[in-house]
C-alpha cells in the first residue's frame, strides 16, 4: 500500500453549442491511497482511491445554463473523489526506476461552489452558492482517463506529473454547455511497507 499527495492546476474544456469559451487555470490539491499489485513482469494493477479539489474559471460568450441564462462568467470550485484502474508499466526491474501509469477513474463530486455575475433588467450582480446536482442540472458522476509518468526510488519513495483528460459533461441539462475536466498535477508519495 502506498500514500500520494501533491499540488494540482485544473481547468475544463467548456463550449457552448459547440463553440469554445475563454478558461483559466484553478489551484487544486490531491491526496490519496493505492496498491501496487503484481501482473506480469514489469506490469502491475495499481487501483487508487484519491480526494481531488479541482474546478474551473471561464467567461461565456453566449447564455449558459447551468449555471444560469444571464450569467457572464462562472468561477467553479469542486471537491470529489475518484476510483483509478489503473496499469503501471516499470521501465526497470531495478530497485530504482520509471514508470507510466495509465487508465480509467470514476469519479464522484461530494460538493461545490460556483460565483458568476449576472446582467438582468436591474443591471446585475453577483451569485456565490452551491452547485445544484440533478438530472437537469451539474451531473455528480463522470469518468476520465488518466495518465502518470514517474520515478520510484530504491528507497520506497515516488514522485509522478498526472494528468486527467475528462471523458463526459459534467452538464446534464438539455442543450447546456459541454463541460470536461482537464488537471494536471505533481504528487510524491511513499510505500508503507518496503517491497522485496
Amino acid at each position: 500500500m502506498n500514500v500520494f499527495a501533491g499540488p494540482q492546476v485544473s481547468t475544463a474544456a467548456y463550449k457552448i453549442r459547440g463553440n469554445k469559451q475563454n478558461t483559466e487555470l484553478k489551484p487544486g490539491f490531491q491526496a490519496g491511497t493505492g496498491l501496487k499489485i503484481p501482473f506480469e513482469k514489469k506490469l502491475y494493477f495499481t487501483p487508487c482511491f484519491f480526494y481531488s479539489l479541482k474546478g474551473y474559471k471561464v467567461n461565456f460568450s453566449a447564455p449558459a445554463f447551468p449555471p444560469d441564462s444571464a450569467a457572464t462568467n462562472n468561477n467553479t470550485t469542486i471537491h470529489s473523489v475518484e476510483i483509478g484502474f489503473l496499469l503501471q508499466y516499470d521501465f526497470s526491474e531495478d530497485a530504482g526506476h520509471w514508470f507510466i501509469k495509465f487508465g480509467p477513474t470514476l469519479d464522484f463530486t461530494l460538493f461545490g461552489r460556483e460565483e458568476f455575475d449576472y446582467t438582468d433588467n436591474n443591471g446585475g450582480g453577483t451569485i456565490s452558492r452551491n452547485m445544484k446536482f440533478s438530472f437537469g442540472d451539474y451531473g455528480r458522476y463522470l469518468a476520465s482517463a488518466v495518465a502518470q509518468l514517474g520515478y520510484e526510488s530504491s528507497k520506497g519513495y515516488f514522485i509522478f506529473a498526472q494528468y486527467t483528460y475528462g471523458l463526459g459533461s459534467m452538464n446534464n441539462a438539455d442543450l447546456g454547455p459541454q463541460i470536461a475536466h482537464r488537471v494536471l498535477g505533481i504528487s510524491a508519495g511513499a510505500y508503507l511497507r518496503r517491497r522485496k
